[in-house]
């Protein structure tokens, strides 16, 4: 059985020698995620073991965070300037996208080793960063155990990663659902607050800068999509570029990696449920995209075409460097080059289960998304090759 939220901050407390994890507003999201957790979750044994102490390890770094924060009070003056974030369905391209512009030596990506471990700030680590390694054995250990999550969500341990981990810090974090069953956590996120989820992504970002030169950041996330309002009110200056798909492919392709994700911590994947699961939250989040650009406008948006950029991805973004009034540099295309070629075999070769086995009519999902598909001849129009 899963502990209890009281005993849960315990032991971080505990193992950290710390108690100030800052703003309470996290206790929302854990209390109902626990809840969730106790209640309707079916873990294995490894779940048993593996959740739990993801939970611990959020936990233990918001203690730290406020640590590092009470001795250097200076790092809530470090200026987080117009961050470029992408947005899109998942399974849209985004990935590749975000690894294309990690390229770029005058810009700073979220890098995975230190977002689900920001703490110690990485300007205090002298020599190699011992947390690269640890990503490196667990890289290792994941293409071990599932080496289909490996090529159906492929990363590097200093490769670019999404806002997930920062997110979670929180405890409003989209990713515990793929974890583990969780109906009503799920819910709750759909009608949450994420103003205090941005706030504390903001001060951690500040925190990872701290103490090196300012670079803008590329960050992504697709999950952002259901909470722009939220994240608008945090980074009002933030510009955002969106991958586009056909919903159909997406929803099939989405509900697969949550399956994979599922099998290694439940005793049973309930494949109808992450289908409609997931149709629910994005039909959601893009009726969330298409009322704020409504009420916005599109300036602060550029759109690329899935097949646009399987086609000729350096073209893709030397146009959005265009549009943000920067450079591609010979450094930063010849990154992108050397990316493109090391992992073209990783790329349109998984096969995914019918839609069928998701309990999902396709047609049905082509009809739920009918307001977004509609406008994405005119979004995409300028960047969709001749």
């Amino acid at each position: 059985m899963i502990a209890t939220p009281d005993e849960l901050l315990a032991t971080a407390q505990e193992r950290t020698g710390l108690d100030d994890f800052g703003d309470h507003s996290f206790h929302e999201g854990l209390d109902v995620l626990v809840l969730a957790l106790r209640n309707e979750a079916k873990l294995n044994a490894v779940g048993e073991i593996v959740i739990p102490e993801l939970i611990l390890k959020h936990l233990g770094q918001r203690l730290k965070i406020e640590d590092w924060y009470r001795r250097h009070p200076e790092i809530a003056e470090e200026p987080i300037v117009a961050p470029l974030i992408g947005l899109g369905l998942p399974r849209t391209g985004s990935t590749a996208l975000s690894a294309l512009l990690a390229e770029d030596p005058e810009a700073r990506s979220l890098r995975r080793w230190e977002a689900g471990e920001p703490c110690p700030p990485p300007s205090t680590v002298s020599g190699p960063d011992p947390r690269i390694a640890e990503q490196e054995a667990l890289q290792a250990m994941q293409d071990e155990m599932s080496p289909r999550m490996s090529a159906l969500v492929p990363s590097t341990p200093t490769g670019p990663h999404e806002c997930q981990d920062l997110m979670a810090l929180d405890f409003k974090s989209h990713y515990f659902q793929a974890f583990a069953y969780v109906p009503t956590y799920s819910e709750f996120l759909l009608q949450a607050d994420f103003t205090s989820t941005y706030r504390y992504e903001r001060r951690t970002l500040q925190l990872l800068q701290w103490g090196q030169p300012p670079r803008p950041w590329r960050l992504k996330c697709p999950s952002h999509l259901l909470w722009l309002d939220d994240l608008n009110e945090v980074f009002p200056d933030a510009r955002f570029v969106m991958t586009h798909r056909d919903p159909t492919e997406v929803m099939v392709s989405v509900s697969d990696v949550y399956a994979e994700v599922g099998r290694q911590f439940n005793e049973e994947v309930d494949l109808p449920y992450l289908g409609h699961l997931n149709v629910a939250h994005w039909t959601a989040g893009m009726e969330t995209l298409l009322r704020f650009r409504d009420e916005h406008g599109d300036e602060r948006f550029y759109d690329m075409d899935f097949r646009a950029m399987q086609q000729d991805p350096i073209g893709q973004v030397t146009g959005l460097y265009g549009w943000l009034g920067e450079p591609v540099t010979e450094a930063f295309e010849s990154g992108m080059r050397n990316w493109w070629e090391q992992n073209a075999s990783q790329r349109e070769v998984n096969i995914h289960p019918d839609a069928s086995e998701f309990g999902l009519d396709l047609e049905e999902v082509r009809s739920r998304f009918a307001g977004y598909t509609a406008r994405i001849p005119a979004w995409t129009a300028s960047t969709v090759p001749s």
